[in-house]
């Protein structure tokens, strides 16, 4: 390997073997070493169809089944999750006390997130395919969480409910936003980011950054119109991005 790129290209190649445990890059020695189950013909055919100069050097048994990359994405996973679930909590008792559909919905798409990154830890040191299996989980369940929030929308848009707290929202939203921007730099920066429980953790982190800044608009909106309509709005705007997201995370995991 001359580059990261081609550490990428390699990943790719061989995502789909699922006899694959784990990947261990030495690119400055252009060495790799891979952990797997079962014969390595396949995987062998694979890195040498890429014409990078790879070939076989030795093989042999071993017993390890924990890897430092491995270790280092569980702590990853366990950052992003102790902060959304936290903003979980602030955003659900906020939006009730002050009466905002818009930080309901985001709590509860925080609290999705949450799941997805404990699903995610279980995740990693699987193979390829218990990988993609977990994001079609993941995909699914942001689907029935949207359908509830419509739900929920549709409820408060015909009863009486009164005014949202313009300030708590706008407060509030900016706190979360700077939450999910420091989650979004904690994943980036994973190694295995291209694995597909991976890419669906940040596609989760990056709707929430768009979710933040609508309802940062709503807030200021309900100030100005007396209206709780735009509360309303960025509710049901929220659970069609998280219908989004999750559809394309199941185009992840075929």
């Amino acid at each position: 390997m001359d580059c990261p790129s081609e550490e990428n290209l390699i990943r790719m190649k061989l995502d789909g073997i699922s006899s694959i445990a784990n990947l261990d890059f030495d690119i400055p020695n252009r060495k790799l070493t891979v952990f797997h189950s079962g014969e390595i013909d396949q995987i062998e055919k694979s890195v040498i169809e890429l014409n990078l100069g790879g070939k076989k050097i030795s093989t042999e048994q071993t017993d390890q089944t924990e890897f430092k990359e491995n270790e280092s994405q569980k702590k990853l996973l366990w950052s992003v999750l102790v902060i959304n679930f936290a903003f979980f909590i602030i955003e659900m008792t906020t939006g009730i006390i002050s009466k905002s559909m818009g930080l309901v919905a985001d709590s509860l798409d925080m609290l999705a997130d949450s799941f997805v990154y404990g699903i995610s830890l279980f995740a990693v040191g699987g193979t390829v395919i218990k990988k993609k299996r977990i994001a079609k989980l993941a995909g699914y369940f942001q689907i029935i969480l949207a359908i509830i929030g419509f739900v929920e929308v549709l409820r408060r848009f015909f009863g009486d409910e009164k005014l949202p707290d313009f300030s708590t929202m706008i407060i509030v939203s900016i706190f979360a936003l700077i939450a999910n921007g420091i989650c979004l730099y904690i994943l980036q920066k994973s190694k295995s980011k291209e694995e597909a429980h991976m890419k669906a953790s940040m596609i989760f982190t990056s709707n929430d950054v768009i979710i933040n800044l609508g309802v940062i608009i709503a807030g200021i909106l309900v100030h100005y119109l007396s209206s709780n309509k735009p509360d309303l709005i960025i509710g049901t705007i929220v659970f069609v991005l998280v219908i989004q997201g999750a559809f394309r995370i199941l185009k992840l995991s075929k």
